[in-house]
């Protein structure tokens, strides 16, 4: 049995891992982590999911969740991720890392834990994302300049990121066909007097509303015909399934970064 902990217990995505974890042979939740003055530290994990009460009690205190775990998953907020991976170092413990928004401090506090701890991390950790970012990247390989490609990505009304983590990875797989860096061609948005689309730019449009889990369509378009990669989730169920695959498969891995691409071998 892995011994998994969720931080970040109290979110939409917390509590839906932890009604996965409970479901996933070979998992065991350890406890879960929120922060200090949350709402919900000190509530039953188990009434957080919408289950019986389990006796374990919703925490504030990181040091004793990862001392508590095998593998953490962390769906909790930039800052906290970052802290997370520094503690996850110190104690030797793997992480899932599906925290989106993340600045360049933070992901480099990230990166340097993986040279010493395995470490998943993903901006999507849907099966069927993965294999959608594949098949965008080698479209953009096959498919040349004169292929203009538009990202468009919608999501609920509380998202605070935006364009969201799966449209920038996206964005990123259609860049590395084309051999070039993202924040070299990307524009993230649009409005006024724009002027003609430049040659290779590579385009965001994001939308917001309702209860949306996450709609992302990647398109490839050209004078006479579009070419269109779609992923709809209606669950987030789906995510919460691969992460708990990706923290099942990272327990005893060596240090390294790891993305859900490794997690299914596709590399």
């Amino acid at each position: 049995m892995i011994k998994i902990g969720i931080a970040g217990c109290g979110g939409r995505m917390g509590r839906t891992l932890i009604a996965e974890t409970l479901a996933t042979e070979g998992a065991q939740l350890a406890g879960g982590i929120e922060r200090a003055g949350d709402a919900v530290v000190g509530r039953d994990l188990g009434e957080l999911a919408g289950r019986e009460r389990l006796g374990v009690a919703a925490s504030a205190d990181a040091d004793a969740l990862f001392a508590a775990a095998d593998v953490v998953i962390d769906f909790s907020a930039p800052a906290a991720s970052a802290r997370h991976a520094r503690i996850a170092d110190r104690l030797h413990k793997p992480m899932v890392i599906g925290t989106t928004g993340l600045d360049a401090f933070e992901t480099r506090a990230i990166e340097e834990a993986a040279q010493r701890v395995p470490i998943v991390r993903a901006a999507n950790f849907s099966v069927g994302v993965t294999l959608l970012l594949a098949m965008v990247e080698r479209a953009a390989r096959i498919l040349d300049a004169e292929y203009d490609i538009e990202i468009l990505e919608m999501h609920h009304r509380r998202k605070v990121d935006a364009p969201s983590g799966t449209a920038l990875a996206l964005g990123r797989a259609a860049a590395a066909g084309r051999g070039v860096a993202l924040e070299d061609v990307w524009k993230k948005a649009r409005d006024g007097q724009t002027g003609a689309r430049p040659k290779g730019e590579i385009g965001f449009a994001t939308l917001r509303g309702g209860d949306v889990v996450g709609d992302h369509v990647a398109m490839f378009v050209a004078e006479g015909e579009r070419i269109e990669f779609a992923h709809r989730a209606s669950s987030r169920q789906v995510f919460a399934r691969g992460a708990l695959r990706a923290a099942l498969w990272v327990a005893g891995k060596p240090p390294g970064l790891y993305t859900m691409t490794d997690v299914l071998g596709l590399s």
